[in-house]
């Protein structure tokens, strides 16, 4: 079995869409990045990757690359657990967070955690998604931005 964690964090903008686990949430604002942004998503690519010991998420995708200029947070993970059958291993179990002071996600919970589930095929009694806020707290709790991190177990694909 292998452990990795994942940490992503980006800006609240407007003019962009707000996309986590896959999912369009309604809102005023969007994340700012080269991708689609998806915090979550590259949250757990990032743990999915620290677990196979293949570095990090800008690593793989770098923003210097246009070709991933608003790749949508799927492609990512797709891509990434290509990498993780590669090495010989599945995903155990998903444990991931989504800080945010805004918008408020719990209506939404349902629908990201599905959306992360499809995004892995992972069946979703294999994956928890928290919710918190920062108690407005720094940048995440002035609601200048959304932070995620996960934590993923791999276990070997028997040969």
């Amino acid at each position: 079995m292998r452990v990795g964690s994942g940490f992503d964090i980006h800006r609240l903008v407007a003019g962009r869409p707000l996309i986590l686990g896959g999912v369009e949430i309604e809102h005023g604002r969007g994340l700012e990045g080269h991708s689609d942004a998806d915090v979550l998503a590259h949250a757990v690519a990032d743990a999915l990757l620290g677990a196979i010991g293949a570095g990090d998420l800008g690593t793989h995708f770098p923003a210097s690359e246009e070709r991933w200029r608003d790749a949508a947070g799927a492609l990512l993970l797709a891509e990434v657990l290509r990498r993780v059958d590669e090495a010989g291993y599945r995903i155990g179990n998903l444990d991931a967070t989504v800080i945010a002071e805004e918008p408020r996600l719990s209506p939404w919970l349902d629908a990201i955690r599905g959306g992360l589930a499809e995004m892995l095929s992972l069946d979703q009694s294999r994956l928890n998604v928290k919710l918190k806020s920062a108690d407005r707290l720094g940048a995440v709790g002035r609601g200048e931005g959304i932070a995620a991190q996960a934590v993923v177990l791999l276990e070997e694909i028997a040969g």
